[in-house]
């Protein structure tokens, strides 16, 4: 199983679109956010379900900033993968939202995404190839295992839509908030999605 993990909340958060540009660290509410995550994967490994044996971040400072409580919490280290990175968005980095939104082709990034290239970086499509090898990588690493994945809400929306079979240009219609976790389980059989955007108890993930 992997409980991927959105970075919590940073001072721009829901304002400006970071992207990958460096020295951006998380807020008072993140780091609250972070350590209140740590504890409902360690409460996941108390109840009865099976403990994370690794966890992942994305190297930017946020994800990884997330990522240290809950290693801490588990006795683990954090190891870093380039697979996990934001989508790069070229020349949109570090955009305001609302000057985004009054763009023409910002219809298109919410509505058939799968045919957008952000100027000079990164196709939707390309990010979501990237993500999903990346998974399959640590999947196969850590055969039935749980690892903790922490990463940024578009690679989980999208690693989330090709594990439920859901077309990218759907994919926006999926919600991954700060410190949210999705879990995703993967067998013989295929992918199976145990939950989304849950920042609640993952208790039930115990009998998964």
């Amino acid at each position: 199983m992997i409980l991927l993990v959105r970075h919590g909340r940073t001072p721009t958060t829901g304002k400006v679109l970071p992207g990958r540009a460096p020295g951006l660290h998380l807020s008072d509410e993140g780091r609250a956010q972070a350590e209140a995550a740590a504890e409902r994967i360690g409460a996941l490994a108390d109840s009865g379900g099976q403990p994370p044996l690794a966890v992942y971040a994305s190297p930017l400072e946020r994800t990884a900033e997330t990522a240290h409580p809950i290693a801490r919490r588990l006795g683990l280290r954090v190891r870093s993968d380039r697979g996990l990175l934001e989508c790069d968005f070229g020349e949109w980095t570090g955009s305001r939202l609302a000057a985004l939104a009054k763009k023409p082709e910002w219809a298109q990034v919410q509505r058939s995404p799968s045919g957008f290239r952000f100027p000079k970086g990164e196709s939707f499509l390309e990010m979501q190839a990237r993500m999903g090898s990346a998974i399959s990588r640590l999947v196969a690493r850590h055969r039935g295992e749980t690892i903790v994945v922490v990463s940024h809400a578009d690679p989980i929306k999208a690693a989330v839509a090709v594990a439920a079979g859901t077309p990218l240009d759907l994919f926006q219609r999926l919600v991954v908030s700060p410190c949210s976790v999705s879990a995703l389980a993967y067998t013989d059989a295929g992918p199976h999605v145990l939950t989304v955007n849950s920042t609640a108890s993952l208790n039930e993930l115990a009998i998964s």
